[in-house]
């Protein structure tokens, strides 16, 4: 069939044509790399103003924008571990610190090394044992184990599985799952990797540009020995992460496609029957081989059936000699220990079918209705609907990183008191003035993402400390809590509602309140909560659209966080949210998880407390009818809004509210309803106990 005239250029481009319908163009690619490489720059710059040294880096297929929907790539995260300098040269031994040599000879797996334990006080080797984490082989080295790292992050990772050097959390609906790795950064290129550098393939790929930008990335040690290897628990795997992150960005949409194919069919034809046989990452690999050895001509849209023939047969003969070297390391077998003798031949007959098919093997594949699409060739309406999808998605992602770093780092300020709450502030927002003088592109966005939410926070608690003092609120206050008000749609908005009502003015109130309905759309705007997993579904009609043409700056407009609020904010704080803050008994706290510290901070989602503020507003102002109104969408939002993270805290708001309206029975309705949603560390017992105090006492 390949000899019909016109066969592979027709089929090749109806094969692009579906791919690019299902979000595999280069538009939805850099969309999807835009978006980890700015979440990157926020976990990072986060970690600095924390005085942490821990970097972060998004790899693999989500990042490098090589995936679909229908793949479900999990999200891979590096964290670095920058209090270990490891060094191939004496010359970079530095005193004071816990320095290592790697040390990469004949005895050790090729793409592994060891770490030597060396002296703090002088460039030469430790001859002390100290802890469990060290071994003295034969020669007298004290080396170090790999145990040490895969241990503590077993414990802070606690709910994790190990996966090799990675550790797997897996996401509720809705969430995807995340693979971290920890690792530790090489001062310099290691020697198995340096030779790549001067070597060129037919195809004169990767360029000489690129690999100058591949020398100045960073190589890892990570904690995995070799399979089966006698040193497996002191080997320490290497990685050239950054640098085949680089080589994936150089791709052609081309390459790209055909690499998203491989993982298709593998997914489809292989991966069901034996899953932990043939990766993405030897996938990935055996097109890297490819592209180096033929020429750039042959990769095109109207060859891809071609190109995706070539990459499927080079990875049945690596299948079948059982060899297939890494790119950069290439003594480094990626076969090794994967293909089970009984496996191999089934897989090589599965390859040899989709080979031999000519194409027509890809109507098998379910994954995002794959054949169902070429057999279709996609109408415009779901190549429409696909790419907003995806670009909501994105956009959901970005607003997750911003929420997830705030709500990390207000956390870490909770028990602060007021001089220091403000002392803390204001020394992050200097940093991150700095870091945007000193930085460009993602960095510079990052910074002017997060540095209006510290000034909204800095601005309320002064303000808190106002309303003790003197019953009013300073310009400064004002001024701080007002250069966040573009943030989201309503979170900092209803910052300052909150502040003014506590103020007492009822007037300004209501008008943010009427700015923050104003803008908030019901079939646009997305809630977004990182304070805990539950199941979301997916968004409105409406915010999937926002976002297809738009970047980060749609978050403003498409958006609303939660509202939080720290303990030395208590002055700007409605007297029915305090209790929040207070949650939990002794019992409780015993039952609470290692991620629910949000819990001594007064959280609420921003729909339901923009229709509380507005009930307390207007029965302040006596306007009855719109306080019925506001009563009636805070009810319906309780009951319809499927995204809430914190519908018992809007439950017990609304219990509150009928028992100001005198409704005892509906009251202690809504707080069992609360406590059904949270059983525990749940301020509904607080308000249960209350509630029945006073029907005793009258």
């Amino acid at each position: 069939m390949f000899q019909q005239p016109g066969y592979i250029e027709n089929v090749s481009m109806g094969l692009s044509e579906v791919l690019a319908d299902i979000g595999v163009s280069e538009r939805i690619i850099l969309k999807r790399r835009r978006t980890w490489l700015l979440v990157e720059s926020i976990e990072t710059i986060t970690s600095q103003l924390e005085d942490e040294d821990l970097p972060s880096y998004f790899l693999g297929s989500q990042c490098e924008g090589t995936t679909t929907q229908g793949l479900k790539s999990d999200i891979d995260q590096l964290l670095c571990a920058n209090d270990f300098n490891l060094i191939q040269d004496w010359a970079d031994w530095e005193p004071g610190v816990r320095n290592f040599l790697m040390i990469q000879d004949e005895t050790i797996s090729s793409g592994y090394c060891l770490l030597q334990r060396l002296r703090r006080d002088a460039p030469l080797p430790s001859n002390d044992v100290t802890n469990r984490y060290q071994f003295r082989d034969r020669t007298g080295r004290i080396l170090l184990k790999n145990t040490i790292m895969s241990e503590s992050a077993a414990e802070f990772y606690g709910d994790g599985v190990r996966h090799g050097p990675a550790y797997a959390r897996q996401g509720s609906p809705g969430i995807i799952d995340n693979d971290t790795v920890p690792a530790v950064p090489c001062k310099t290129w290691s020697l198995q990797a340096r030779q790549w550098l001067d070597q060129q393939g037919v195809g004169q790929w990767p360029s000489n540009g690129m690999k100058r930008y591949c020398r100045s990335t960073e190589c890892f040690v990570v904690a995995v020995g070799s399979k089966g290897s006698e040193n497996e628990e002191l080997e320490w795997r290497i990685l050239t992460s950054l640098a085949e992150r680089c080589l994936t960005f150089n791709l052609n949409i081309t390459q790209i496609r055909c690499y998203i194919l491989m993982k298709m069919i593998v997914k489809t034809f292989i991966k069901a029957h034996f899953e932990d046989t043939i990766s993405s990452f030897m996938c990935k690999t055996v097109l890297f081989h490819c592209i180096a050895n033929t020429h750039s001509n042959v990769w095109r849209d109207n060859n891809l059936l071609v190109c995706l023939s070539l990459c499927l047969f080079v990875l049945y003969s690596s299948i079948l000699n059982e060899y297939c070297p890494h790119f950069i390391i290439p003594g480094n077998n990626l076969m090794r220990g994967h293909i089970p003798h009984e496996s191999k031949p089934y897989i090589l007959e599965i390859l040899l079918y989709i080979i031999n098919s000519e194409g027509r093997a890809l109507l098998e594949i379910e994954c995002d209705a794959l054949g169902a699409r070429i057999w279709l060739k996609s109408s415009y309406f779901l190549s429409f609907k696909t790419n907003d999808i995806i670009s909501g998605q994105l956009l959901q992602i970005t607003a997750f990183a911003v929420d997830k770093n705030l709500q990390k780092y207000l956390i870490s300020t909770k028990n602060s008191c007021y001089t220091e709450a403000i002392q803390t502030l204001l020394k992050s927002i200097i940093k991150l003035l700095i870091i945007s003088n000193q930085c460009q592109g993602l960095d510079k966005t990052a910074c002017s993402l997060m540095a209006p939410w510290y000034c909204t926070t800095l601005g309320s608690i002064l303000a808190s400390i106002n309303i003790h003092q003197y019953n009013a609120v300073s310009a400064d206050a004002f001024t701080l809590t007002t250069l966040g008000l573009n943030t989201d749609v309503s979170s900092s908005k209803l910052k300052l509602a909150s502040m003014l009502y506590c103020l007492g003015d009822a007037q300004r109130t209501e008008i943010v309140l009427g700015d923050i309905e104003g803008s908030y759309d019901l079939n646009s705007v997305k809630p977004v909560c990182c304070c805990h997993n539950f199941a979301k579904q997916a968004g409105r009609r409406g915010f999937w659209a926002i976002y297809d043409n738009h970047n980060e700056e749609a978050l403003q407009n498409s958006t609303a966080l939660c509202v939080r609020f720290l303990p030395c904010e208590i002055n700007c704080v409605p007297r029915e949210l305090r209790q929040e803050m207070y949650r939990s008994t002794q019992e409780d706290l015993a039952f609470r998880c290692r991620n629910e510290l949000w819990m001594d901070l007064a959280v609420v989602d921003s729909l339901p407390y923009l229709y509380f503020l507005q009930y307390k507003t207007y029965s302040y102002l006596g306007r009855e009818e719109d306080q019925q109104r506001a009563l009636m969408n805070l009810v319906r939002t309780i009951d319809q809004e499927p995204n809430l993270g914190h519908r018992e805290t809007a439950l017990n708001l609304l219990g509150q509210c009928m028992e100001q309206k005198y409704q005892a029975r509906d009251a202690l309705r809504c707080y069992l309803l609360s406590l059904s949603v949270r059983e525990r560390n749940n301020a509904a017992k607080f308000h249960i106990c209350t509630l029945l105090s006073n029907i005793i006492s009258n």
